[in-house]
C-alpha cells in the first residue's frame, strides 16, 4: 500500500468539535476503502498568508494515510463535496515521520527559545537619554 499526507483547511467559524467530526469523516472514508489512517493531527486555527473564501483563518487537520491509490481519489472527492473544507492537498510520501510532525514540533522549539533567552527581557535604557 501506499502512504499519503493529507492536510485540509477547514473554515474559520467551525468548532472544534466540527472539525474533528471532519476528521472522523474523512477516517472512515478510507478505512471503508481498505485503507488506514496512520496518525491524526490537529494543527489548530491559524492565520492564513490571503483570504480564502472570505476567510482569514483556518483549522488546520494532517492526516496520515496507508492506502490504495483508488482510496485517495474517493477521499478528495467526497472533500471537494464539503462545504466547511476550503483547501485540500494530498501528496505521496516515501515514509511517515515518526513522532510528532514540524508543525507540531514548532511550539516546542520556541519554547526552548524562551527558556535558553531567559524568559521576558528587561528594557535596555538608552545611553544619555533619561526620556525627559
Amino acid at each position: 500500500m501506499a502512504l499519503y499526507e493529507h492536510v485540509f483547511l477547514a473554515r474559520q467559524d467551525l468548532a472544534q468539535a466540527q472539525v474533528d467530526a471532519l476528521a472522523e469523516m474523512a477516517t472512515k472514508i478510507v478505512e471503508e476503502n481498505q485503507g488506514r489512517i496512520v496518525k491524526t493531527e490537529t494543527w489548530g486555527l491559524r492565520s492564513l498568508a490571503y483570504k480564502i473564501a472570505k476567510n482569514r483563518k483556518a483549522h488546520y487537520v494532517m492526516l496520515e494515510i496507508e492506502a490504495p491509490a483508488g482510496v485517495v481519489a474517493e477521499l478528495e472527492r467526497q472533500i471537494r463535496i464539503n462545504e466547511d473544507i476550503i483547501r485540500y492537498l494530498t501528496i505521496r510520501v516515501d515514509a511517515h515521520e515518526n513522532g510528532p510532525s514540524a508543525m507540531m514540533r514548532k511550539g516546542d522549539r520556541d519554547g526552548r527559545r524562551r527558556e535558553r533567552e531567559g524568559g521576558d527581557r528587561p528594557r535596555r535604557e538608552r545611553d544619555g537619554f533619561d526620556g525627559e
